[in-house]
């Protein structure tokens, strides 16, 4: 599915285009006809008669020309009016814009249900329902010889069983594991996954082979996923390596709630390497000029959030949103040319213990923290418990956090 076309008229001119026309001509026609087509009073022509006779006896007296400022009074007027109807009409089509997007968003959802849902289901098939309204979405990206990993995350900061779904119903927080299935799909990586599933009910499947080098995809297809299983304000992209503060994560979110695209997350502009066989390897280097040139602004791949806005667009477009080796660099890409505040947040990207800790210590817990050095916790199957004592906001913190 890509970029939907907007409609035209019979003449070739965008529909939209004909309507915000219509408005403004409407608008400053009647703005024309209050000012300048008002038929002549005859007691004003009287007066205006007995106004010349008096010019005419203080011709060597020159006054004050009060009509000349009259006329100026009006061309102001004229102005004011003008400019408000600029804003009515700006208005309306980012009312119109809003309208489209949900369109889409609707659209997609219609789509994804119809040819073949993102999401991997026991039965196989996703009945299309209204999706849940909620504050914002986690997906937690994991793999499949990451159990332990996914273990050490239920043990800390992750609510599981009975809490999770009070989590959801209270909060409007959603947290999933996310996982595809292995090129043999059925075998024995998918049963495991399933049985995992039916003890915690805590993953997010995708229609996506899992690999390493197909980061960009699983992480386009995550977005997709989500916006047409739930209608989120925020959709967060966080490693399985990484220790979360739920109540610091939504206080964050929820000072940007009122903004309508918004992505979030550590900033940075790194090099582009184009030696092979080293990590992070660009094999589209030659797109972003002469060597040893960095990429454009965009957040750090262990932890991020977007807006449904940015969100819907991903879903609507997916299928032309070109993917680069490395998944954080094509989110930024995806990104470019539209209108979208970045926002760097370095509460997103603490280190571990002791900067996390001397800023909890301080009453001011990091969203999240991991170690540069690993782009994770190092060890995090080891660490994970010792970060969230030393680190963590604190048990029940969620609970009392209003957004």
């Amino acid at each position: 599915m890509g970029i939907s076309r907007p409609q035209k008229s019979s003449n070739g001119i965008p529909t939209r285009w004909v309507y915000l026309f219509c408005i403004a001509s409407f608008f400053l026609g009647v703005l024309v006809v209050n000012r300048f087509w008002d038929f002549p009073d005859p007691a004003k022509m009287d007066e205006e008669a007995s106004s010349v006779k008096k010019d005419q006896l203080t011709a060597d007296h020159p006054t004050v020309n009060c009509e000349k400022q009259e006329t100026a009074v009006q061309a102001g007027d004229i102005l004011s009016r003008v400019s408000q109807t600029h804003d009515v009409i700006m208005t309306l089509d980012k009312t119109i814009s809003s309208l489209e997007m949900q369109l889409a968003s609707a659209r997609a959802a219609k789509v994804i249900n119809e040819d073949g849902s993102p999401m991997v289901t026991k039965s196989g098939t996703e009945h299309l329902k209204e999706r849940p309204k909620v504050f914002f979405v986690m997906g937690i990206i994991t793999a499949f010889s990451s159990r332990k990993r996914r273990d050490s995350i239920r043990e800390t900061w992750m609510p599981k069983g009975e809490e999770l779904k009070k989590l959801e119903t209270e909060k409007g927080i959603i947290i999933r594991f996310v996982i595809g299935h292995s090129a043999s799909p059925g075998g024995v990586l998918d049963r495991a996954i399933e049985a995992e599933d039916d003890q915690h009910k805590d993953f997010l499947r995708l229609n996506h082979v899992e690999g390493y080098h197909e980061l960009s995809s699983k992480t386009q297809i995550y977005f997709s996923t989500a916006v047409a299983k739930w209608d989120a304000d925020f959709y967060i992209k966080v490693d399985d390596d990484v220790h979360i503060n739920l109540g610091m994560v939504g206080s964050t979110l929820a000072r940007h709630r009122s903004k309508p695209r918004v992505y979030m997350g550590c900033m940075k502009s790194g090099p582009v390497l184009a030696q092979t066989g080293v990590k992070y390897h660009e094999p589209e280097y030659w797109k972003f000029g002469e060597e040893g040139n960095k990429y454009f602004r965009h957040a750090t791949g262990q932890i991020y959030a977007i807006s449904k806005d940015l969100a819907t667009y991903i879903s609507v477009n997916r299928h032309i949103l070109h993917r680069y080796a490395n998944e954080d660099v094509s989110l930024g890409s995806w990104f470019i040319g539209l209108d979208v505040e970045h926002i760097d947040d370095r509460s997103l990207c603490c280190g571990t213990a002791p900067d996390c800790e001397w800023k909890a210590q301080a009453g001011n817990p990091c969203a999240a923290s991991f170690d540069w050095s690993c782009s994770g916790i190092c060890k995090s199957v080891e660490r994970m418990e010792e970060v969230h004592q030393r680190c963590g906001e604190g048990e029940g913190a969620i609970w009392h956090t209003s957004f």
